[in-house]
């Protein structure tokens, strides 16, 4: 499976209660063409990232609403879209409208990211944005099923770009990637959030070759 196909299938996927950025509009924020916007996105950082070796995948829970559900990328805002672009030698045009908005965890993985020139990709266990019912704008752990179906998106990922080991950022994304046996070593870190910022970057200053710098 190449990039492309991989995103037409991820365009499918389809649950009560989430946002599925690559084939949803949000009547809100979103501008008219924004599916087709974080598609191309993604599909053109799959083609730069399947060209490359892979140092690492690292992956998160799910997407947030004040994050992927808007770019349509794990762990960037909007604040980090162009430099997540950059990384892979794309353009990619902001599909929201408005004052863009920040969300704390990219900051941290933008922050250390900046620090290392390894190719790294980003995903989640679940590839979708799920929220409370009736309540797009929050964001909510995924449930079982959902969990079965991001691993099955996450195998399909890591066999198009066979990293050589995966960062699985917390509790759930570590569970996920030793339940699959992706093939590679599996890394878990301490995700940035509810007091883990300082462990997540000892940890992963550890992995790397980086510069220590002050993250605001």
């Amino acid at each position: 499976m190449n990039g492309a196909k991989f995103v037409s299938e991820l365009k499918a996927v389809d649950f009560p209660d989430t946002f599925n950025p690559y084939s949803s509009r949000c009547p809100v924020y979103d501008r008219a063409e924004a599916p087709k916007e974080r598609s191309l996105t993604l599909t053109l950082m799959l083609q730069a990232a399947e060209k490359v070796e892979i140092d690492s995948v690292w992956i998160g829970r799910d997407l947030g609403y004040r994050g992927g559900r808007r770019t349509g990328l794990a762990l960037t805002d909007d604040l980090h879209m162009h430099k997540h672009a950059e990384r892979w030698g794309i353009e990619v045009a902001r599909p929201t409208n408005g004052t863009p908005v920040a969300e704390r965890t990219a900051a941290v993985i933008w922050g250390i990211l900046d620090t290392i020139s390894a190719p790294v990709f980003l995903w989640n266990v679940f590839p979708l944005h799920p929220h409370e019912p009736a309540d797009p704008f929050t964001n909510r752990a995924h449930n079982s099923k959902e969990r079965d179906a991001g691993e099955a998106v996450l195998c399909e990922l890591l066999a198009i770009l066979c990293p050589k080991r995966v960062i699985a950022v917390g509790n759930d994304a570590s569970k996920s990637a030793q339940r699959i046996g992706c093939g590679a070593e599996v890394v878990p870190v301490r995700h940035p959030s509810y007091g883990g910022q300082n462990d997540f970057l000892r940890q992963i200053r550890s992995l790397y070759d980086c510069r220590q710098r002050l993250l605001i």
